[in-house]
């Protein structure tokens, strides 16, 4: 007997976007963006990041979303149906999305764990940050370090929430496209939106945070400030740009190509993947507005990126906003915890609908609430290892596993989180987008981009920048980011 068979397409053309939005929006845009944006030359930065999304962004973006609804499959079985040299590349976008899961499922237990902490702050409660820092009674440390060392000290409290994250995406793949990706980000990425613009306010009319605003767009105001030693050169600000944007966009891991297989014959991709990137990027630039302000306004001495921005800087912001800081801080937690599930659920799609579709191939049904559990679980069983590891403060980090001297340690190799998000971000990534680009631009052909787009009477206007963009500067940008990542990580 075979599985129930929820909706299996995007009812309408606003479900599509704001799921797709929501699969691009995510932590990296809250504690990433930012940080490389003020730390890589401020407005130089958004300059060189929104030249490569046009050039990079939304040519990978276009094509991906095109694979996916011409062969009505996921990545594994897109990229078998149309190419024969590079049918293998679905399976890049599957592992992408099993390692990101791993380390994004325990940050996002982290945020559950965080709006917890803010409730138990705003009524007085023992659960609550504050009441944590006096029973640690460590004094010599900040509110934001005791709680977040505290926390992820405590491996089974941070293996359990965690599992709850996990359990929220399983349950919301579960639903399929309409009953359960559609119907959540339909309610949550406006929500989304409302949150981060009363979390903006606040955080900008703060005394101090003019400071932040200069670190984010003045171009050399941060080394100027001493905030970094010296200005990155200019392949180390493409490379973190291009990383950045292929993460916080969703690409060269397959979920675009798995939600333009949901995707209907008279929706438009191009004007699509122009909503989506612009959208994508403007959650980017709000989350920055919303964090970078308050870091330099409450928190001078705290941290501008990663786990330490978004755990122990906030919440050093938020205990020091009085007695309103409690519900900034829920808000804030509640939208970041969104901001993941969004992209989490997309992730676990992209598993699942190899599966699924690998099923009814083989005329054995829906098997989707099989899949989903199994997925699930093996996603779960990564969770735990980040979680355990307590972010290299464990004895079995990769390093150590490795059997590499402590000389050896890299970013890469420091704990488990860094790991996956080297393989992920750092290669896998960055590699899918581009042998995509070299199998549209020389195998397929970009005609086939073209005869999709223009399904349902549309018309492909940016056909010629894509030929172009395609065959030759995408793949040369895709190169030179792939090459900066890799000098990033391991050199």
């Amino acid at each position: 007997m075979s599985d129930s068979t929820p909706q299996t397409n995007f009812a309408c053309r606003l479900g599509f976007i704001l799921a797709s939005a929501g699969s691009a929006v995510g932590l990296g845009n809250i504690w990433g963006f930012p940080n490389k944006m003020g730390a890589s030359g401020g407005f130089t930065f958004l300059i060189i990041y929104l030249i490569l999304a046009v050039l990079c962004g939304f040519i990978v973006m276009v094509g991906e979303l095109a694979i996916g609804r011409k062969t009505g499959k996921g990545a594994v079985a897109a990229y078998h149906a149309l190419s024969k040299k590079f049918k293998w590349m679905g399976w890049l976008g599957i592992l992408s999305a099993f390692f990101i899961l791993f380390f994004y499922c325990a940050l996002g237990g982290y945020c559950i764990k965080y709006v917890i902490l803010n409730v138990g702050d705003l009524f007085g409660a023992g659960f609550g940050a504050e009441a944590v820092y006096a029973a640690a009674g460590d004094t010599s440390k900040s509110l934001g370090d005791v709680v977040f060392n505290t926390f992820v000290g405590s491996s089974g409290e941070a293996i359990i929430f965690g599992l709850i994250f996990v359990v929220i995406t399983m349950l919301i793949v579960l639903g399929g496209i309409g009953g359960g990706i559609e119907k959540v980000c339909s309610v949550g990425m406006p929500a989304l939106f409302v949150m981060l613009l009363i979390c903006i306010v606040r955080a900008c009319t703060l005394d101090g945070a003019v400071a932040g605003l200069k670190y984010m767009f003045v171009p050399g105001w941060a080394v100027e400030n001493g905030i970094i030693a010296e200005a990155p050169d200019f392949l180390t600000v493409l490379s973190t740009a291009g990383g950045q944007m292929f993460f916080s966009l969703s690409l060269g891991m397959g979920a675009m190509i798995t939600y333009g297989s949901y995707l209907q014959k008279k929706e438009n991709l191009q004007k699509n993947a122009i909503l989506i990137i612009t959208m994508d990027t403007l959650v980017a630039l709000m989350a920055g507005l919303c964090v970078i302000p308050g870091r330099f306004a409450l928190d001078p001495e705290g941290a501008l990126g990663g786990p330490s921005l978004l755990f122990v800087t906030m919440q050093n912001v938020f205990s020091r906003m009085g007695a309103l800081g409690p519900i900034f801080g829920i808000l804030f937690y509640l939208l970041v915890v969104f901001a993941a599930v969004s992209s989490s659920i997309s992730l676990l799609e992209v598993i699942v609908a190899h599966f699924v579709d690998k099923a009814r191939d083989e005329g054995k049904g829906d098997k989707r609430k099989t899949y989903t559990l199994i997925a699930a679980a093996c996603v779960g069983l990564g969770c735990i290892l980040v979680c355990a590891d307590q972010l290299g403060g464990a004895s079995f980090t990769p390093w150590k596993l490795l059997g590499l001297p402590e000389t050896a340690i890299r970013t890469w190799n420091d704990c488990w989180l860094d790991f996956w998000d080297m393989l992920s971000e750092g290669i896998m990534m960055p590699l899918g987008a581009l042998l995509m680009s070299l199998m549209i631009g020389w195998e397929v052909g970009p005609e086939m981009v073209k005869a999709e787009c223009e399904q349902s009477g549309h018309a492909m206007g940016s056909y010629g920048f894509f030929k172009v963009c395609v065959k030759f500067i995408t793949p040369l940008c895709m190169i030179l980011i792939l090459y900066g990542q890799i000098k990033e990580f391991f050199f």
